[in-house]
């Protein structure tokens, strides 16, 4: 059974961006490396060429990910509710850490780093389906439990 990929709008959009420019800019840099490459003769012992195939590589595996998730995505619906769930946006506070605002987003997106957490962490699992003055406890990847605070949810 093939897994149905769940996508923002800006998601799928970043996806498409992505797709487009790998075709295009990324492919045709890389034939031109390729090209020097081989311009540079014996090619058993050239690193440039390794690196330029090993790039190859890269971009088409990149290509064919994308691919195959285009073909099983599912746009994430607006929820007008007031409780937590993909695609909202919530103010969490975790134990005595400060608050903190994410987006929650489909594994594929996530993105911790630019406040966008996966529906499938422990924290997104945890508390989706929440209402805004909840608290509920989660338990970590590394089997401890901590107390969410949902501060707001937007």
């Amino acid at each position: 059974m093939e897994k149905t990929y769940k996508l923002t709008k800006q998601g799928l959009l970043d996806l498409q961006n992505e797709i487009e420019r790998l075709k295009t800019e990324d492919r045709a840099r890389n034939l031109e490396a390729l090209k020097d490459a081989r311009a540079q003769g014996d090619l058993s012992e050239n690193a440039d060429y390794d690196a330029a195939r090993d790039e190859q590589a890269q971009i088409e595996a990149r290509i064919k990910e994308i691919e195959g998730i285009l073909k099983d995505y599912e746009i994430i619906k607006e929820d007008h509710t007031n409780k937590v769930n993909i695609g909202k946006t919530v103010v969490i506070k975790v134990g005595e850490f400060e608050e903190q605002e994410y987006t929650i987003v489909g594994s594929l997106e996530a993105d911790p780093l630019n406040n966008k957490i996966s529906n499938e962490s422990p924290i997104g699992k945890g508390i989706i389906g929440s209402k805004k003055g909840k608290t509920v406890t989660v338990k970590t990847e590394t089997g401890r439990e901590v107390k969410v605070k949902i501060v707001d949810v937007k």
